[in-house]
């Protein structure tokens, strides 16, 4: 078995990509009182909220609220998502309450024009402005490439074109690229073969695997992608969250079943996984439904049994 790493990064994505799915409008201070309880477990990194539009996402209209109401802990870096250079407007009247930006595009065509209603060079051109005035501002930038491992509209997406995007990013001031699997469709095998071309191409940059459990694949790519050495992943608490476009791409690997996995085979985190559990059991009770993450039903392994 290759040598894993001895620590990984997982950046907690379920209060922007889990929520932007929920079809009910949550409250904003249930909002608050979940990322306040994720903060608390140990995570160091959390993606909070958009700056998209109100009318596109409704559930993310109160981002400034959420900011302003979240509990800043040392030690904890808070990002938000940025469409474009109007979201990034928007953001910076709140600058000091976050400290990372994420942006994003897709790597096929039909996605991105679906998603973003753009080719794919426009959204680029865009998004290198967008990061340069980030830069100037002074806050840690990341580009997250969607449908990198295939896209449910053009299928096989060849990974030289992931790859030459992840390159117009990073040279853009992304010190992190993160890889979306955002339907679903990836495989452990193109995973590793995927992360190995990528490791020798994008030297230098933050690799970041971002995997969906849409067919149940999600813990097994990501095994395949940490045999590969990746060290940075994304993930959502209680498996929440999915793709808008198109419908049905739902679930994201979720925090709490990545957390345990890795822990189980000696791989730290820095998570407190009882705590994010009691985050996610208190997500399911706000939103009035059981949420999909096996951890949270099983509970964590107990090597000790029963007393």
């Amino acid at each position: 078995m290759p040598e894993l790493p001895k620590s990984v990064r997982i950046r907690e994505v379920g209060p922007r990509d889990g929520f932007q799915n929920e079809p009910e409008t949550i409250a904003t201070e249930d909002k608050v009182r979940l990322i306040d309880m994720l903060s608390a477990t140990g995570l160091r990194r959390l993606e909070v909220t958009s700056f998209v539009r109100p009318e596109v996402i409704p559930q993310l209209a109160d981002a400034e609220q959420v900011l302003a109401g979240i509990e800043r802990r040392d030690g904890v870096s808070f990002s938000v998502l940025i469409p474009n250079e109007r979201g990034l407007d928007r953001a910076l009247a709140v600058r000091d309450r976050f400290d990372e930006i994420n942006v994003f595009l897709s790597a096929s065509e039909t996605h991105n024009r679906k998603n973003l209603n753009s080719s794919i060079e426009d959204s680029l051109a865009g998004l290198e402005r967008t990061l340069a005035a980030a830069g100037e501002a002074g806050l840690r930038r990341q580009g997250v490439i969607s449908v990198s491992f295939g896209c449910p509209y053009e299928g096989e997406v060849p990974p030289e074109r992931v790859f030459a995007i992840a390159e117009r990013l990073a040279a853009a001031g992304c010190s992190e690229v993160g890889f979306g699997d955002t339907t679903g469709m990836a495989n452990p095998r193109q995973v590793r073969e995927f992360f190995a071309a990528a490791r020798e191409r994008l030297a230098g940059i933050e690799l970041t695997a971002h995997f969906h459990n849409t067919r149940g694949q999600g813990l097994a790519n990501a095994l395949a992608a940490l045999e590969e050495g990746v060290e940075s992943f994304e993930a959502s608490f209680g498996e929440l969250g999915g793709c808008p476009v198109p419908p049905g791409s739902t679930g994201n690997v979720s925090s709490e079943d990545l957390v345990s996995m890795l822990h189980e085979m000696g791989v730290e985190t820095g998570v407190d996984l009882p705590r994010l559990i009691e985050a996610s059991r208190a997500a399911q009770k706000t939103l009035g439904r059981p949420l999909g993450a096996h951890v949270l039903r099983a509970g964590p392994v107990d090597w000790h049994g029963a007393e």
